[in-house]
């Protein structure tokens, strides 16, 4: 009785957690390309919370030393649309120059995303000095 109990229980939790794995398909880690940025390879991690994380090689930029990105996303529609930031260094000075914030929308289907975006720089004082249209398109990491 007990050992039925405890089956039921474990089925129960892991439907529900495979359905809200096909509500927030962009859940997991992707290798992303975005043609348009200085290094066009980038890793996404999109969490569950509704945070996510950008890198790509900090070398990739001869000029300007950046951060990982950090930022939020949420799903609207068939859609998911986030932003993240990242904050921008000389590399002779080591001085703050300003942040880059990205803005984007994803459209997922299955281990595969496409989407786009816009790069908004600023300066260090917090001006806007350009914005940079893009497109990218990505694949799930997986075992």
């Amino acid at each position: 009785m007990r050992g039925a109990a405890l089956l039921i229980a474990v089925a129960a939790l892991t439907s529900g957690c495979h359905k809200a794995a096909g509500r927030n398909a962009i859940v997991g880690t992707w290798l992303v390309h975005d043609s348009q940025a200085p290094f066009p390879m980038h890793m996404y991690v999109f969490n569950r919370d509704g945070t996510m994380q950008q890198a790509n090689p900090d070398a990739g930029d001869a000029h300007g030393s950046d951060s990982d990105g950090k930022g939020v996303w949420i799903r609207q529609g068939g859609q998911v649309r986030g932003k993240w930031v990242e904050v921008m260094a000389d590399r002779t000075t080591h001085r703050f120059t300003g942040r880059g914030e990205y803005s984007f929308e994803i459209r997922v289907d299955g281990n595969h995303l496409t989407g786009g975006g816009t790069m908004r720089l600023y300066d260090a004082d917090g001006r806007p000095a350009s914005e940079v249209p893009t497109k990218f398109d990505g694949e799930r990491v997986q075992l």
